[in-house]
């Protein structure tokens, strides 16, 4: 039997040989149990289900394996001397068939099935088999209480049968002995197969419980990562597209500027809004389904930092840039991309919120010091002349969001010197950096 657990289908569900399991195995672990009369489903709480092929020989077996040895049972009692009267012999023959036939609905009411033939068990030879699989099915189907209490009843059944069907040829102690050692060998099998079928059914909820716990853990990874995308194409984005509003204003303001200038912000724009679609296109590729990892390019690290300042001031930003680390390049590479990315939000804002001012760019640190990474620039003085570019309000939050993954502390404000900071610090283990 194969068992596998997880999304409710049968694909999933589909074992070897379903001929050959119980149908009690075969429910459908998600559907809604149906309830017996006595607040018990038939199957262990499990919706009832057609008999399987290994269902329909059990009980056929049973059925004629109950007819024969009620037949036998009461061949030998009519050898007896004196024979029972023809009277209790007719009642012990029809009550007996009633009560095998009863067993093809011993599933659906074991209970009721079990305390019908045990009735008919108080005089009946041809009930004998019948009795002892009715009371089979009640401690495969039924708890430990609902089980002892139907053997107790079973017990008091055989003692009135001892009774009034009572044997001369073998002691009464003897006869006693073996019905109470027949009753335990049942009921103690009957409660071995329940305990097995309860293992493999918890087995296969312990199964379908972690494939679905698996499936929750794909969905929040993929929700991570296309958040962590959406975050990296707002800092990527927002950083072209403020060079090309910047420029676009100025060449819409300034229509008397000389050509060498037009023709260098042109060329800004047309730079930024092509490296703007090659980010877009990356960023889209990453996002659409693909059999394989898609190709990413190289992240930016901090030794990326000066070409990010250079480039800023080819757009017309003026930045004083101040680098106290040792080496640039040797920053870890998650720290190194945490702090290109606090720089560039940093200069994107003073585009977008304070246009003309001076930013002051500064990194300090080295292993073991941690990494520090500041960008202040002072309020706008004046009126500006260009449109202000759409803030979203959210950049700010994604890069806190950003720092505190990386282990960092991020700190943005206006100071007393009347300068707005945005301050970033990173752990730098002083061990070697591991690539």
């Amino acid at each position: 039997m194969t068992l596998t657990g997880g999304a409710p289908s049968d694909a999933d569900r589909r074992v070897e040989h379903p001929s050959l399991v119980p149908a009690q195995l075969l429910a459908d672990p998600d559907a809604a149990p149906e309830r017996g009369p006595d607040g018990v489903g038939s199957t262990g709480g499990r919706r009832r289900v057609r008999r399987s092929v290994r269902d329909w020989v059990v009980d056929v077996s049973g059925f004629l394996l109950a007819l024969a040895g009620g037949a036998v049972f009461v061949g030998a009692a009519l050898s007896e001397s004196p024979p029972p009267s023809d009277a209790l012999v007719l009642a012990d023959v029809v009550a007996g068939s009633i009560a095998c036939l009863l067993l093809w609905w011993r599933r659906r009411w074991p209970v009721q099935v079990a305390v019908l033939l045990a009735l008919v068990g108080c005089f009946s030879d041809m009930a004998s088999i019948a009795v002892l699989i009715a009371l089979f099915t009640v401690a495969v189907h039924r708890r430990l209480p609902t089980v002892l209490a139907l053997s107790a009843l079973n017990l008091a059944a055989f003692f009135v049968y001892t009774v009034v069907r009572p044997t001369d040829d073998v002691p009464y102690p003897i006869v006693l002995g073996f019905g109470v050692l027949m009753t335990a060998a049942v009921v103690a099998w009957g409660m071995f197969v329940r305990a097995r079928r309860q293992l493999v059914l918890s087995l296969r909820e312990r199964a379908t419980r972690a494939e679905r716990e698996q499936h929750l853990r794909v969905e929040q990874a993929r929700h991570l990562e296309r958040t962590r995308i959406a975050r990296e194409m707002h800092d990527v984005l927002a950083h072209r597209l403020s060079l090309l509003s910047m420029h676009a204003g100025a060449l819409e303001f300034r229509p008397d500027a000389p050509p060498a200038e037009i023709a260098q912000a042109a060329g800004v724009v047309r730079a930024s809004a092509r490296q703007a679609l090659e980010d877009l296109r990356e960023v889209i590729g990453v996002l659409r389904e693909a059999n394989g990892d898609p190709a990413t390019r190289p992240q930016p690290t901090l030794g990326d930092l000066p070409a990010l300042v250079e480039e800023c001031r080819r757009a017309g930003v003026r930045v004083r840039a101040d680098y106290r680390v040792p080496e640039l390049g040797s920053a870890p590479p998650a720290t190194g991309r945490n702090a290109y990315r606090v720089v560039q939000e940093g200069l994107t804002n003073v585009r977008k919120h304070a246009p003309g001012t001076v930013a002051a760019v500064l990194v300090e640190g080295g292993p073991g010091r941690g990494l520090v990474v500041e960008v202040r620039n002072p309020p706008p003085a004046g009126a500006e002349h260009t449109a202000p570019l759409p803030n979203g309000g959210t950049g700010l939050i994604g890069l806190l969001e950003r720092v505190s993954l990386g282990g960092g502390h991020l700190e943005h404000g206006w100071t007393t010197d009347g300068d707005f900071r945005l301050r970033a610090t990173f752990p730098w283990p002083a061990g070697p950096v591991v690539r």
